[in-house]
């Protein structure tokens, strides 16, 4: 897939999809399935997003993400797009007119044919131009644009915010809902202190992007894949503070139920399938092993059901 962070490598002409697309969830989707529905063999498929995420231009404020870059593009190229165009969120960017973005940007730079939106797609000079503007505007130039409604997860709108929420609280289930797939965690593996090796449950330590949104610190069941092997590996996670030994800096560790060999420098994606319980003090080691026993029985009989 072709990314590029300027109009003038823009491959054109193109379908677009407006949007940031944090989370690739099921109304993410529905967008854009429909440029798949309305692209031609001349057009790409075409994400358009903003970087940095315009609420973290105007607030300064770091702001974690469920997809950073390299997931979203593995995503959105699963989905059938083939380009993913991320335009730079300055102040003259900011400042454009609604009027002016649709000329300026959608038709000088990306020739854009179609455009697929969300309901509540808002852009221009202080968010003034709503989804039912850029119709209005788009059609000056005969490009039709599509409004896709609110998608629901029960009677609650899916929305990256929504998904963040369920995951502060371990809600995995209602999170894999909306994004129609297990929440993923994907690192590098690093030395860590190697505690769990002297207790019998030895663990990788996983480096995750220091821009990737992290769910409730505790304990999961997960299922962890890596080109090591062929198919999913059951295991635990922990991911806090590590409590009972003093830790003062989060880690996210990993016991692997039924494989054991070196990781070290691998990259593993694990996914997030059930919250077990939350990170808590033991008063000994011996009474923290046993909990790690039990949460990896829980694990097992946990993940036997998803099967």
């Amino acid at each position: 897939m072709w990314v590029t962070s300027s109009l003038e490598t823009v491959r054109t002409p193109t379908v677009i999809a407006l949007g940031n697309f944090d989370g690739i969830h099921q109304g993410h989707c529905q967008v854009i399935q429909s440029l798949l529905s309305n692209r031609s063999d001349t057009t790409q498929v075409t994400v358009v997003a903003f970087n940095p995420h315009p609420q973290a231009f105007f607030s300064g404020e770091h702001q974690p993400l469920l997809t950073p870059l390299p997931e979203k593009t593995a995503l959105l190229e699963q989905l059938g797009v083939n380009q993913l165009v991320l335009i730079p969120f300055d102040q003259a960017l900011a400042n454009l007119s609604p009027q002016d973005f649709v000329q300026d940007i959608l038709v000088a730079k990306l020739q854009a044919q179609f455009i697929s939106v969300g309901f509540n797609f808002c852009f221009g000079y202080q968010r003034a131009g709503t989804a039912e503007d850029l119709v209005a505007i788009a059609g000056q130039y005969q490009i039709p644009v599509s409004i896709t409604a609110p998608q629901t997860n029960g009677s609650e709108p899916i929305s990256s915010s929504a998904i963040r929420e369920a995951l502060l609280v371990g809600n995995l289930e209602k999170a894999q809902q909306m994004l129609g797939r297990a929440y993923d965690l994907t690192g590098t593996v690093v030395k860590g202190q190697q505690l769990g090796r002297t207790l019998g449950f030895p663990t990788a330590n996983l480096q995750v992007p220091t821009d990737k949104f992290c769910p409730r610190t505790g304990v999961y069941s997960v299922s962890v894949t890596s080109n090591l092997w062929s198919q999913p590996q059951p295991g635990v996670m922990n991911w806090g503070c590590r409590p009972t030994v003093d830790g003062q800096q989060p880690t996210l560790e990993v016991h692997l139920l039924d494989w054991s060999g070196d990781l070290y420098g691998h990259t593993v994606t694990v996914h997030l399938q059930q919250f077990l319980r939350s990170e808590q003090k033991f008063a000994s080691l011996a009474d923290l092993k046993a909990q790690i026993q039990a949460d990896c029985e829980i694990a097992r009989a946990s993940l036997a059901a998803v099967v």
